[in-house]
C-alpha cells in the first residue's frame, strides 16, 4: 500500500521532525510512506475573507499538483467523519481490498482546506472538534496510521 502524506508548511521544530521520522521508520514494514511538504502562504492579521479564500486555493492548488488520478483522497477537515483508532483501520483495510493501494492524506494550513480540496476529497476525516497546529497534526496522523496497520495485522498497540 502506498500512503501520502501532503501537507502545508515546513516542519522546522526538531521534536516534531524526530516523532515523524520515528513514525516513518515504524511504518516502513507496512507501507509505503511518501511525505510531500507544500509551501505556506504569508497570511497577515486580519485578512478579509475574500483574502482567506485566495490563500486556501493558492495552497489547496499547489496540493493537488501532488494528488495524482486513482489516488483516494482522505482531507483532514474539522466538519469530517470522526473515528475511532479500529474504525481508522477498518477504513484503510478495507480501502486495500478494494484497490485502492494509494492514499492520500491533506492536511491543510493554518486558515484550512479550499472548497477545491475538499471538493476533490474522497473521504473528510476529524480527529476533533478543536484545531490543532499542521505540525502535530502530521505526527498525530502518522501515529494513527502506525496504529491502524498495528491494529489490520492483529499486533499489540497500547490501549
Amino acid at each position: 500500500m502506498n500512503i501520502s502524506v501532503i501537507g502545508v508548511g515546513k516542519i522546522k521544530e526538531k521534536y516534531f521532525v524526530g516523532a515523524i521520522n520515528e513514525y516513518k521508520k515504524r511504518l516502513s514494514r507496512y507501507c509505503k510512506l511518501n511525505i510531500v511538504e507544500v509551501s505556506d502562504e504569508k497570511a497577515p492579521e486580519n485578512l478579509s475573507d475574500k483574502e482567506m479564500v485566495m490563500i486556501k486555493d493558492a495552497e489547496g492548488e499547489k496540493i493537488l499538483k501532488h494528488v495524482k488520478d486513482g489516488m483516494y483522497v482522505i482531507v483532514l477537515d474539522i466538519q469530517g467523519k470522526m473515528l475511532s483508532s479500529e474504525d481508522l483501520s477498518k477504513k484503510i483495510e478495507s480501502l486495500g481490498v478494494e484497490g485502492n493501494s494509494n492514499i492520500a492524506f491533506i492536511i491543510g494550513g493554518s486558515l484550512g482546506l479550499s472548497d477545491e480540496l475538499k471538493k476533490r476529497a474522497d473521504y473528510k476525516l476529524s480527529f476533533s472538534p478543536m484545531t490543532f497546529p499542521h505540525q502535530l497534526m502530521r505526527v498525530v496522523l502518522l501515529e494513527q496510521i502506525y496504529r491502524g496497520f498495528r491494529i489490520m495485522k492483529g499486533e499489540p498497540y497500547h490501549k
